[in-house]
């Protein structure tokens, strides 16, 4: 009898010490949540992100940022070229992402030749445009988002930011700030 009081006091001490988990955790156990983006506003530059030169600018009075001080700048040069910018993360198998991010547009182009496309690529899903923005977007800034999905296993997600301006129709310039990428 005694025996089995002292087994039995001692896993109740142990059930107590461990919070009664299981010690083999894995990492795919990890909670589906929070934000996994280093640098999602550029404060710390283009850390974190591929990204064209001069791409990332600090803001001003008269441009400020979102957030902070940084952004994204694309285009506003009246010069046939694109800017790209992109960066990957790894989504944990079970997890939904979601990529939130802001978008400001000043113009002066009257037609639709200069655009800004954002895609989101998932390992297993063909690449996918999910936004082709114009000029008309607006000087204000604004929100938009876009998901992966759950899948059984982990995954690679790539956003991308593709600017295309042309020559000779206005000058077209796309800031881009807090790309946040939050786990569900």
């Amino acid at each position: 009898m005694k025996a089995f009081i002292t087994t039995a006091w001692a896993a109740a001490l142990l059930l107590a010490a461990t919070g009664g988990a299981p010690h083999d955790r894995t990492a795919a156990d990890a909670p589906c949540t929070g934000q996994i983006h280093a640098n999602p506003g550029f404060e710390l530059g283009s850390t974190g992100w591929t990204v064209g030169p001069r791409m990332v600018v600090l803001g001003d009075t008269a441009r400020p940022a979102h957030t902070g001080l940084a952004y994204a700048a694309f285009a506003g040069l009246d010069v046939t070229h694109t800017d790209l910018l992109r960066t990957t993360v790894t989504v944990p198998a079970g997890c939904d992402l979601t990529v939130h991010f802001w978008v400001r547009t000043t113009t002066t182009e009257t037609s639709r030749s200069d655009y800004l496309n954002v895609g989101l690529a998932v390992t297993g899903i063909p690449p996918k445009t999910r936004f082709s923005l114009a000029f008309d977007g607006g000087s204000q800034w604004r929100q938009y988002s876009m998901s992966t999905g759950t899948a059984t296993t982990d995954r690679t997600a790539t956003a991308s930011f593709l600017a295309s301006e042309t020559a000779g129709n206005g000058v077209t310039a796309f800031d881009v700030d807090d790309v946040t990428f939050t786990l569900s």
